[in-house]
């Protein structure tokens, strides 16, 4: 069975690669071992959503009063929560199946092999092709703490999983998707503490907002041990302890539940992709090009499996660069204004740089600061709640960063992704017409 191209894993750069391959007129085929969608419709972002909604649906209904409205009674329901996010997850799988096969595409159930850059096995046949991309994705990241291997600890797919609300979480790695469990759990009534090892919580975003995301949790109970590094594990009576050194010395934390959410890694083994010798970076990173083609002719890797940006939109983009330079379309892939959001409560989001990531760069910048509050839409729709928007403005004018605390952020950065990706400078900015009343004046306010 020859194709012009097969596709090694069915995540957001696998499906998107397909359908666009597929819509194009390439005879295309796609293996995917588990379920399309990969982690991030299966056990990452869809379902860590559908889960934050409920809470955050929970959380509204329950300070209701603020806006003048009633509510008793008011209880959330995790087995059903659970239960609605199965349903949301299965769902938008068929959905994309749906459009694989109206592309065209062949779509294979199994674990696939590549023999070399021409050949894939799976479930004992083999498939040739003229080019390949690989996106095989990630996997959650267990450190080497003494005692790791005696609790019985979560990952993020048995926190998704849950249908008994803990009494008490303990979550290693104050990250997103840390921070995102701890915004649900303890939404709905667990008692949660974050173990961090850095100074700051979510240390890849603008340092004070998230200072004040963490600020706001603590307010709500959350407790956060910063600058603290995890020692070992152990079972005990009342749950698992954790024990913990910080500048001050040892301590430990005992929860009924242990969530380990310190990272991920690529998945690069266990598919045969050490058949292919690709080159490596100096991050020991596969190495791509500007089209996402690796150091071997024909071959593209998209997604979490390049190491560049382990986000699924970064990974949908990935796969049109790679497709498109297949097609031969003009197109390359640029890094300079991938969004990142926290789906807290308020939500943080970003773009660009900070105003520190641009000084390390030996770019001379200014901050224009605003509270969230000069946005009219977002004081209606958020009593008694503050926010802070920064936009990190370059000496020639030109937008940098920008970065947000406060609903709806996660809507409202791509107005500064665009300006970003388009070299607005503020002035140009500015002069855009925002609707009025909507959050996103925020971004003309800081910048006029």
């Amino acid at each position: 069975m020859n194709y012009d191209l097969a596709i090694i894993g069915g995540g957001p750069a696998g499906y998107t690669a397909a359908e666009k391959a597929g819509k194009a007129g390439l005879k295309t085929v796609i293996f995917e071992k588990n379920n399309l969608g990969g982690v991030c419709l299966n056990e990452g972002c869809i379902p860590t959503k559908t889960l934050l909604y409920s809470a955050k649906t929970y959380s509204n209904a329950l300070h209701a009063g603020k806006y003048g409205v009633a509510a008793s009674d008011v209880s959330a329901d995790i087995a059903k929560i659970a239960a609605r996010k199965g349903k949301v997850v299965r769902k938008l799988v068929l959905g994309i199946k749906s459009k694989l096969t109206a592309a065209g595409v062949e779509i294979v159930a199994g674990e696939a092999r590549i023999v070399d850059k021409n050949t894939v096995e799976c479930n004992g046949q083999t498939y040739t092709c003229a080019r390949m991309i690989v996106c095989t994705g990630s996997a959650t990241f267990i450190p080497p703490i003494d005692g790791i291997g005696t609790v019985p600890y979560w990952t993020h797919r048995d926190a998704l999983d849950c249908k008994a609300l803990p009494q008490s979480l303990a979550i290693v790695g104050g990250g997103v998707i840390g921070m995102e469990f701890a915004a649900y759990f303890s939404t709905l009534g667990t008692k949660v503490t974050v173990i961090e090892m850095m100074d700051e919580i979510i240390g890849t975003m603008d340092s004070e907002i998230a200072a004040a995301l963490r600020a706001e949790y603590a307010k709500r109970g959350v407790t956060f041990l910063l600058q603290t590094r995890v020692t070992a594990v152990r079972n005990g009576d009342e749950g698992i302890t954790v024990d913990y050194e910080t500048a001050d010395g040892a301590g430990s934390v005992t929860a009924e539940k242990l969530l380990m959410s310190v990272g991920r890694r690529p998945v690069t083994t266990g598919f045969g992709l050490e058949n292919l010798g690709l080159a490596t970076d100096d991050r020991r990173r596969i190495a791509v090009d500007k089209h996402m083609m690796s150091s071997v002719e024909g071959v593209y890797v998209c997604g979490d499996l390049n190491g560049n940006s382990l986000l699924a939109h970064t990974a949908v983009r990935e796969a049109e660069v790679a497709v498109n330079h297949i097609l031969n379309l003009d197109d390359e892939m640029s890094y300079a204004a991938i969004p990142g959001v926290v789906y807290t409560n308020p939500e943080v989001a970003s773009v660009g740089m900070t105003a520190a990531q641009a000084a390390a760069a030996g770019i001379e910048c200014r901050e224009a600061k605003l509270p969230m509050a000069f946005s009219g839409r977002f004081v209606a729709e958020n009593e008694g709640v503050n926010g802070i928007c920064k936009v990190v403005i370059g000496n020639d004018g030109k937008i940098l960063g920008a970065h947000v605390l406060g609903n709806p952020a996660s809507e409202i950065i791509t107005l500064a992704g665009i300006a970003i990706t388009m070299g607005l400078t503020a002035e140009q900015w500015a002069r855009t017409v925002f609707p009025h009343p909507t959050v996103g004046e925020i971004f003309k306010e800081a910048v006029s």
